[in-house]
């Protein structure tokens, strides 16, 4: 255990050390890791490249960094891990061992079971032997009968341990049950052993045989015996030891708190060393008196050393008896504990004695029981048997035999224990008076033992008392001498300090001596400095003297103020000789002290090798005898030394005062000469500035006169370039005679041409003009071209987001039908687990059945074979359950497999069901970058198109400037006055023109750009709207063309009509519905407008709210640190700063003393009379403010510790702040969660809102469609209504002519009505028709006329274009190129624009993964911060577990003790039993032996026996009692050393607290120190700065003289480089008179040219006058021909603006032409579906006509039967003819057939009939109140009006007005007023028939007796309101006219 345990720890130890590391170094990289992202702010970099350059950086920096913590991250897992692996190993191990400790106690358990039986087997077998050793005794009469009923032991039955939870209380009874039971077997086993031997053995066998078990009991007796001592030496052995560890770790701690101590003492001895020094150093100056100050201080440092030395002797000699101390109580403890162990060997011994008289006590009793029982027996067996004989000599040989038994058994005692007794009955009573002496001893001894045992005790207390007491007052000496060393120590600090005081004084003289040295060295350095500045003076006198020789002409004023200086220098040097005499005297007498000075620096370094001598000689301790002789004669030396020193102090004071009056003089000297150089400084300045400025004035005349050379050098370079060209000229001219003139004639001749080509150029630009006008145009049908591509495009994309729609829903089903399969599952698992648990409980269940019935078995087993019916029953039932339950189970297992099977499906159907939504993503990814590239390409070509627009704009722009220069050129090209005006008149007009052409032009393009926009917008529009509708329409059509073919297979029309009726009602309804859902929709969107801006508002200040936090928490955090920070800095730059003060307190303290001391000596030396009084006094003074002193030291002393509390405070303080910090920053982090949840919420938000904007869209677009549909609807209604009217009328004109007399007489207005209904409506249709062909007509005519006229536009722009095609195609070429090139740019230009653009995304990507990786960079620092978190909690569950494990083992080990106490206990009360029992059986014979005659004896003995147990018992009581006590003092003793233990532990605590505590104070005694010395550094730094600034000046000064000569030297060389000048202005001049010179004859000669020049212009004149007068006839011509041009320009932009106008109508027309035509086709298509669709109705209802014709109703003919039979006699024939009319036969065959009546008809009839009087009568229609009741008119009058009546059916008056019906935008559909509505036509029908007042209530059908449709004016109720199309309703067939009165009735009666 303790192994494994310590193999943990350490394996902790590790780990927990690995974590220590990769915290720090991921703190360390956390640290690292903000610097940098500190950094980043400050890092602003301009370039786009050198940003992108950086952040690349930046991002590999992260990354490295990321790397750098996921490792770590990893490898504080892999830690993390492998601890949670040793601590689930740990609990494995204590599982284990827990489960080992358990199998222990059930093999106790069985150990003690089997003990049990055992002990059972043996009591049976013991009672066996008795009676069998009875019997034999009863048998043979030799042996008397025993009681068994004495031996047979008291067993106690424990019940069995039931569960496995049991107390360690439990486990020592039972180990101690076990213990006993084992004794008890041991013990009865020999107990059969002896019986059975006796048993076996003969009478003289019997003997050995009692021997011989009587040694295998003292074998036993022995083993226990030596068992018991071997625990007792153990117990003993481990008491030593731990005693031993005990008094080890006391003397470590005690040698350790020593050797700390004297470190302590010798550090302190060794800064007092280093103090001494550093005051020897300081104070060491360069005079005598300091060596003689050092001297004594080394006396006093040598006193110091020699009373440490005492110390250090002292503190040896007390560690020395210490140790003998230590070593005494080490032999001490050793002779006690050998007392102690003798003392428990004579324990041993006397408890040995004392048991073994305990066993024989017990035999003795026992062998007297016995004896009086045989004794008993054989008195009854001699009074029974007195008279026989025989029986009276075997009880005799029986006796004898006793006797001889006793006389053995007695032996045999007293060879055991009593060895004074004889065999005899008379040594009895000694016997027992032996054994009560020895009882009374063993009480004494016991006695005795028990004070022994209190006083070893007591002696153990107080060793340890004493020990610690010792220990205690060894430390409190150690303490008392501490601080007796410290008094001592502060008392020859006192003594030094007056030492220190007497050599102050001796050191103020010294200090008057060495100021004066230092005075004298003063004035040495400053003659030095003299001498030097004399040296500079002499030298710069002398530079000057040259620079004054060489400037002599330019400086008189120097030259005088040289000598004023050269006066005052003489002065000077006089002064400096005479200083220099003074000087020399001065230097003699330093030489000599210098020399005294080297000789005491000699003796000096001598006694200081000396002193590092003895300090060497100091370390070795076996030498310091001769040190210290050798000191004392240092000593002696010294005192010697010191007093030669005073006596040449004395001489040095003599000479001291003559220096003094020595230095006055000097001092006065030395200030007249400071004043005297400091005026020759103030004047040698005043000469330096002169010197620079006249310096500075010569370099700027230098640089003029240089300026001024270069300006006359290039004035001349260019005369004499002017010169030369103009004698070239001359040159020229000269050798040209007649060519000039020619050539002069070329030009004028190639400048006519210019001017042609000018002329052609403008006729070409108007060309260009003309030209971009036509590709304007062609670009704009281009880009029409390309919009109506567009829109295909947008189409298919509109169609490819319809597929994905309808993908998405039917994505959206499977995922609701998964959804609805995943409840299923988790229904169906919950069923799962609930039988899982049903399943539990039914095992369970069957656990418990199982045992009962192992129970009941067990039952039957022991119980008797005969077993109850009820067991029986309760047994089968029990079977039967446990079968069902086997069948439940069976089926419960399979429903899981079948429920796992169905789990696993599902999860593959989700997994599929993921796939497919993965795709379907993918799909529609790919459609979103589909619909991007779109978008792009559209962009682009909008670009592009933009870009076209930009290069016309340019172009014409271009044409602008042109059209300046030619204006420019205009303006210049004018030769004469007249024709130049006029010219320039008609160019501005041109230009005029020509501008406003151009503005028209880019009005034109405006409005061109303007109208392409429209456009595009009409076609998104469009191609948005239209692909849906189409679609939607399409699949409508479909449904309506089915719906058609559906109502076509039924009779008729006019259902249809009122099916339309009905639709057209549930149409507006759906529309006022959506209407209405729209206008919710727009609601719930601006509501969620608002809510969402709401939304925003609270997020953006959440956000702001957030950022404030953040920032403060910054800031807070940042405070906390810099306060902590800055606290700790205050406090340390406060103590600093008290330090400092305290240094300059003492400082000005030390010059205190000083001065008093100077007061001192000075009245001393002033007064020599009375100096006593005046000394004590001012000595009392002093030594007040000397105590005065050390109070406030001891008070700064306070002060500091004080101060060392208060910064321990704030660092407490700092940590409390550092736990607050973290608070906050876990509260940050806690805030930052919340803010990514908002953020995440926000985001949800924003997609909800952004998908109910598209639903919004997408119901948009669905009302659209709808009302588009409804649109359609309308007119497809009308058309079919306006159809189906034109059909009617001649189907009922063709009915008319066809139908019989009667019929048309009976119904003639009503066609007359309806015929001119549709009348009217076919004129209105054709009007309307009419109207339209008009418009087209016009349309078609204007349409020619601007044909005609861009065909005539178009001949007079080519007969234009055939004249100046040739230049158009120069300009073309010239236009093409230009385009080529700036397609190029453009290409270029989109390339660079496409770079810019990547290059921003690539930026914004980088950017964006910035943001990601600074986000991971922050989750990352969380995720550290939670796993720091983790791991501490780790490390603080370790730490517990280690707890709780060293608890469990220390009551493990305690458990033991107790156990192994228990254990000795009970064999010890064994032994005791054991002993007691053979001392029975001893006595018990003996009284056997002695009974026979001895009564009395016995009575007595008896008396006495009993006396003995009682002492016995008490005596047993008694040792209880103080074993009892034992225990109680033993537990007590190890309390105590638990507590001392603890003690210990606090100590050590302490101690460490002690230790640590001494540390701090040592490191800030350090650090004061260190300051100390860093002040002292800082000083030594100050003067070396100070001696480098002085080195410096020195250097600066030889600086300013380098300088003053380099400037001299300047000087010289200006002078010279003034004189090379000089020269070359010099030659200038020289150069300038020789070449005007030559100008003078350049200038002669130019006349003499100038003149033949002017002779040949004069003869040239007359040529250009005659050629002048032919190029102004020619420019005339050119004038004529330019107007005629101009004229012709006029005209073409007139026809330009005409044609323009005409193609802006044109493209209007072409525009509303194109939508008509559209519109056209549309309804053509609409009109060629209708009519197929009524062909196919028209073609069924012919076939229908056809097939209904032929055919008669059985039921009809059935009522005409019997109506004829009914109807009188009279009127038969009527209805016959009716018949006939309805059968179709005709009147003559009538006629025949009426006629041959009477033949048999009606018998036929009446036979056929069969004499059936059951007549049907027609159904009665309910009678209305207003008509009257006709009762006269016979049956067949009203058969025939209701026949009437049914052949021209009326129709049911329709109740929808027109105000009911609301055409959809009457504003909106165009062709209203042209069509009549269908309603219109349908009142028109029914007031036409509405009219008739004569209908017949009886013969009116049902329809007409009760109106379907009732108007729904004011009733809300819903039986009021117009039936829906859910309900059946009985429509009325409407029938044509044409149609039979047999199909008439045939209708009727299905109905």
């Amino acid at each position: 255990m303790a192994s494994w345990l310590g193999g943990l720890g350490s394996g902790l130890g590790q780990s927990l050390g690995q974590v220590g590391g990769s915290l720090s170094s991921l703190t360390g990289q956390l640290s690292s890791f903000t610097k940098d992202i500190l950094l980043e702010g400050a890092e602003e970099v301009g370039d786009a490249a050198t940003e992108l350059h950086v952040s690349n950086s930046r991002l590999r920096e992260i990354e490295s960094i990321n790397a750098a913590l996921k490792s770590e991250n990893e490898r504080l897992k892999k830690i993390c891990s492998d601890l949670e692996e040793k601590h689930e190993a740990a609990e494995l191990q204590v599982k284990q061992l827990t489960i080992e400790y358990r199998n222990q106690l059930q093999q106790k358990e069985v150990e003690i079971s089997h003990l049990k039986a055992r002990q059972n087997a043996l009591q049976e077998q013991l009672q066996k032997v008795q009676t069998a050793a009875q019997s034999s005794q009863s048998a043979a009469g030799l042996q008397p009968a025993t009681t068994s009923a004495s031996f047979v032991p008291v067993v106690r039955h424990s019940s069995g341990f039931e569960g496995d939870d049991m107390d360690f209380g439990d486990l020592i009874w039972s180990q101690q049950e076990i213990n006993r039971l084992s004794n008890q077997v041991s013990r009865l086993e020999s107990e059969v052993d002896h019986w059975k031997q006796i048993a076996q053995s003969s009478k003289v066998q019997g003997m050995n045989v009692a021997e011989q078990s009587e040694i295998c009991k003292l074998q036993n007796t022995i083993k226990e015996l030596k068992q018991n001592l071997s625990q007792e030496i153990d117990e003993h052995q481990h008491e030593l030891s731990v005693l031993q560890d005990a008094h080890r770790q006391k003397l470590i701690e005690i040698t350790r708190r020593h050797r700390e101590e004297l470190s302590e003492y010798e550090e302190r001895i060794e800064e007092l060393e280093n103090q001494l020094q550093q005051d020897g150093v300081s104070t060491d100056a360069v005079d005598d008196s300091k060596t003689s100050e050092q001297k004594k201080s080394a006396q006093n440092l040598e006193g110091g050393k020699v009373e440490d030395l005492q110390i250090v002797k002292d503190l040896e000699d007390e560690i020395r008896r210490l140790n003998q101390k230590l070593s005494s109580a080490k032999e001490e403890n050793k002779i006690l504990l050998k007392d102690q162990e003798l003392l428990k060997v004579e324990k041993i011994q006397i408890t040995q004695a004392y048991e073994s008289l305990k066993s024989d006590y017990s035999i003795l009793q026992s062998s007297v029981t016995e004896q009086d029982a045989l004794l008993k027996e054989q008195e009854k067996k001699f009074q029974s048997k007195t008279t026989q004989p025989e029986d009276v000599v075997r009880l005799q040989q029986a006796l004898l035999e006793a006797e001889k038994e006793i006389a053995r058994l007695s032996s045999l005692n007293q060879a055991d224990s009593f060895t004074h007794t004889g065999k005899d009955m008379q040594a009895f009573t000694p016997d027992l008076q032996v054994l009560k002496e020895e009882n009374i001893k063993l009480k004494k001894e016991k006695e005795g033992l028990e004070k022994d045992l209190l006083r070893a005790q007591h002696e153990n207390k107080n060793i340890l008392s004493t020990y610690s007491e010792d220990q205690n007052s060894e430390i409190n000496q150690l303490r008392q001498d501490l601080e007796r060393k410290e008094r001592e120590l502060n008392e020859s600090i006192a003594e030094r300090e007056t030492l220190v005081a007497e050599l102050e004084e001796l050191d103020k003289q010294n200090q008057e001596a060495t100021q004066l040295q230092i005075d004298i060295d003063f004035e040495k350095k400053k003659v030095a400095k003299l001498e030097m500045e004399k040296m500079e003076t002499i030298k710069e006198l002398d530079s000057q003297k040259e620079k004054l020789s060489q400037c002599s002409y330019a400086l008189n004023d120097l030259h005088i103020s040289k000598q004023q200086l050269q006066n005052t220098i003489k002065d000077l040097q006089e002064q400096l000789k005479k200083s220099q005499d003074c000087n020399l005297h001065n230097k003699k007498e330093i030489k000599e002290l210098q020399q005294r000075l080297k000789e005491r620096e000699e003796e000096l370094s001598v006694s200081l090798s000396k002193l590092t001598e003895k300090s060497n000689q100091e370390a070795n301790y076996s030498c310091q005898d001769l040190i210290l002789k050798e000191r004392e004669v240092e000593i002696a030396k010294l005192q010697n030394s010191i007093l030669e020193n005073k006596q040449i102090n004395e001489d040095l004071e003599k000479s001291l005062s003559d220096l003094k009056i020595e230095n006055g003089k000097l001092v006065t000297s030395f200030e007249e000469i400071k004043q005297q150089l400091n005026d020759a400084i103030s004047e040698k300045n005043k000469v330096y500035l002169e010197k620079d400025t006249v310096v500075e004035a010569l370099k700027m005349e230098k640089k003029h006169l240089e300026t001024e050379l270069n300006q006359t050098e290039k004035r001349l370079f260019e005369q004499a370039q002017k010169y030369e060209q103009t004698i070239q000229e001359l040159s020229n001219a000269r050798s040209m005679d007649t060519t000039a003139l020619q050539l002069e004639h070329e030009r004028l001749v190639k400048l006519n041409q210019e001017k042609d080509f000018k002329i052609a150029e403008f006729k070409r630009n108007m060309e260009q003009m003309e030209s971009d006008h036509q590709e304007t145009k062609e670009m704009l049908t281009t880009s029409l071209g390309g919009q109506k591509q567009l829109t295909e495009l947008i189409k298919e994309k509109e169609e490819f987001i319809e597929k994905f729609k309808n993908q998405a829903l039917q994505v959206r089903q499977e995922l609701e039908e998964y959804k609805k399969a995943s409840k299923k599952q988790d229904v169906l698992k919950q069923n799962l687990e609930e039988k899982d648990k049903s399943l539990a409980i039914m095992k369970e269940e069957n656990n418990h059945l199982k045992e009962e019935i192992e129970r009941l078995k067990d039952q039957q087993s022991r119980s008797t074979p005969m077993v109850e019916p009820k067991t029986l029953d309760i047994i089968i039932e029990l079977e039967s359950e446990v079968t069902q339950l086997k069948v439940i189970k069976n089926n419960l297992e399979e429903e899981i497999e079948v429920l796992k099977k169905t789990i696993e499906d599902q999860n593959q159907k989700t997994v599929q069901l993921q796939q497919s939504l993965q795709e379907q993503r993918k799909q529609i990814d790919e459609s979103k970058v589909q619909c991007e590239q779109m978008n792009v390409t559209h962009e682009r070509l909008s670009l592009a198109k933009d870009e076209e627009i930009k290069n016309l704009q340019k172009t014409i722009e271009q044409i602008k400037t042109q059209l300046h220069k030619e204006r420019q050129v205009t303006k210049v090209q004018t030769l004469n006055g007249e024709n130049g005006n006029e010219k320039h008149d008609l160019s501005k007009a041109e230009i005029e023109r020509l501008v406003k052409g151009i503005k028209e032009r880019e009005m034109e393009i405006k409005l061109l750009n303007e109208k392409n926009v429209s456009l595009s917008q009409q076609i998104d529009q469009l191609s948005k709207d239209e692909v849906g509708k189409l679609t939607r329409i399409i699949q409508e059509k479909d449904l309506e063309i089915q719906a058609l073919n559906a109502r076509v297979s039924s009779a008729s029309y006019r259902q249809d009509v009122l099916c339309l009726q009905q639709q057209l009602q549930a149409y507006v309804m759906e529309r006022e519905q959506v209407l209405a859902v729209l206008s919710e929709k727009t609601r719930e969107n601006s509501q969620l407008k608002t809510e969402y801006h709401k939304i925003m508002d609270m997020v953006a200040a959440k956000e702001a709210a957030l950022v404030r936090l953040q920032e403060e928490n910054q800031k807070l955090s940042n405070r906390f640190e810099n306060s902590s920070q800055d606290m700790f800095r205050e406090t340390i730059q406060n103590l600093s700063r008290i330090i400092r003060e305290k240094d300059i307190e003492i400082d000005a303290l030390s010059q205190k003393c000083q001065t008093l001391l100077t007061v001192l000596q000075t009245s001393s030396t002033g007064t020599d009379s009375g100096p006593g009084g005046v000394n004590s006094n001012q000595f009392e003074e002093l030594l007040q403010e000397r105590d005065k002193l050390k109070q406030q030291v001891k008070k700064m002393e306070e002060w500091k510790q004080q101060v060392i509390t208060t910064v321990q405070n704030m660092q407490h303080e700092s940590a409390h702040l550092q736990e607050e910090l973290h608070k906050l920053q876990a509260q940050i982090s806690v805030e930052s969660d919340s803010n990514s949840k908002l953020q995440v919420d926000y985001n949800g938000l924003i997609q909800s809102y952004e998908q109910n904007e598209k639903k919004l869209k997408s119901f948009s677009q669905e009302l659209a469609q709808v009302q588009h549909t409804i649109g359609q609807l309308h007119n497809t209604k009308d058309l079919l209504l306006g159809k189906l009217d034109l059909v009617t009328p001649s189907v009922a004109m063709a009915s008319i002519v066809s139908q019989p007399p009667v019929i048309q007489s009976s119904a003639p207005e009503v066609l007359s009505d309806e015929t001119k209904l549709l009348q009217k409506e076919l004129e209105q249709l054709k009007k309307k028709l009419q109207e339209k062909d008009s418009t087209i007509r016009t349309l078609q005519e204007n349409n020619q006329r601007l044909s005609d006229s861009v065909a005539t536009a178009s001949e007079a722009e080519r007969k234009s274009q055939e004249g100046t095609d040739s230049e158009m195609r120069q300009i073309k070429e010239k236009h093409d190129v230009l385009q080529k090139s700036l397609r190029e740019k453009d290409i270029l230009i989109k390339s660079k624009s496409d770079q810019l653009l990547s290059v921003s995304e690539n930026l914004s990507n980088k950017e964006n993964e910035n943001e990601l990786l600074k986000q991971a960079v922050t989750n990352l620092k969380e995720r550290n911060l939670i796993l720091e978190m983790d791991i501490r909690k780790l490390k603080e569950e370790n730490e517990k577990i280690v707890a709780s494990c060293r608890e469990k083992e220390t009551e493990f080990r305690a458990l033991q003790e107790t156990n192994m106490q228990f254990s000795m206990m009970l064999k010890e009360k064994e032994f005791e039993s054991h002993s007691m029992k053979e001392k029975a059986l001893t006595f018990e014979k003996l009284l056997k032996e002695k009974e026979q005659g001895k009564t009395g004896e016995l009575n007595q003995l008896l008396n006495e026996v009993k006396s003995m147990q009682e002492k016995a018992v008490t005596f047993q009581q008694e040792r209880d009692q103080v074993m009892v006590a034992l225990k109680q003092k033993q537990m007590e003793s190890s309390a105590l050393q638990s507590e001392i233990q603890h003690l210990r532990e606090k100590e050590q605590r302490l101690n460490q607290e002690l230790e640590r505590l001494r540390n701090h104070l040592l490191e800030m005694e350090d650090s004061y120190t260190r300051e100390v010395l860093a002040a002292e550094d800082r000083e030594a730094k100050l003067r070396k700065k100070v001696s480098v600034l002085e080195e410096k000046l020195v250097s600066s000064s030889t600086a300013v003289e380098n300088a003053s000569h380099q400037a001299s030297l300047q000087v010289e060389s200006l002078q010279e480089q003034l004189n090379l000048v000089s020269k070359q202005r010099d030659e200038t001049v020289l150069q300038l008179t020789i070449s005007q010179d030559q100008v003078k004859q350049y200038a002669l000669s130019l006349a003499n040219l100038q003149m033949v020049l002017e002779q040949f212009q004069q003869e040239e004149k007359a040529m250009y006058s005659a050629e002048l007068e032919k190029h102004q006839k020619q420019t005339e011509e050119w004038k004529k021909k330019a107007e005629n041009l101009e004229e012709k320009v006029v005209s073409l932009q007139e026809s330009l603006g005409e044609a323009n106008a005409a193609l802006d109508a044109a493209s209007r027309l072409t525009e509303q032409l194109d939508v008509k035509e559209e519109q056209i086709e549309e309804l053509k298509k609409e009109g060629e579906i209708r009519k197929e669709m009524l062909e196919d109705v028209q073609n069924k209802l012919m076939n229908l006509i056809n097939s209904t014709e032929g055919k008669v109703d059985k039921l009809l003919m059935r009522n005409l039967f019997v109506g004829h039979f009914h109807t009188p006699k009279n009127k038969r024939p009527e209805v016959l003819r009716l018949m006939g009319s309805i059968l179709g036969i005709k009147k003559e065959e009538l006629d025949q057939l009426l006629s041959e009546e009477q033949r048999g008809v009606t018998r036929w009839v009446t036979g056929w009939l069969g004499g059936g009087t059951g007549s049907k009568s027609v159904p009665n229609t309910p009678l209305r109140p207003t008509h009257q009741n006709v009762f006269n008119s016979s049956f067949s009058e009203l058969f025939v009006k209701f026949l009437e009546t049914e052949s021209c059916p009326s129709l049911p008056p329709p109740k929808l007005s027109v105000h009911d019906i609301k055409p959809l935008g009457a504003a909106g559909i165009g062709k209203a007023g042209s069509v009549p509505s269908s309603s219109q036509i349908q009142d028109s029908a029914v007031s036409g028939i509405g009219r008739r007042p004569d209908a017949n209530p009886f013969l009116a059908p049902r329809s007409a007796a009760v109106p379907l449709i009732t108007p729904a004016t004011s009733s809300g109720h819903l039986l009021m309101k117009p039936i829906s199309d859910a309900l059946p309703t009985f429509t009325p067939l409407p029938v044509s006219p044409d149609a039979s009165a047999g199909a008439v009735l045939k209708d009727l009666l299905k109905q």
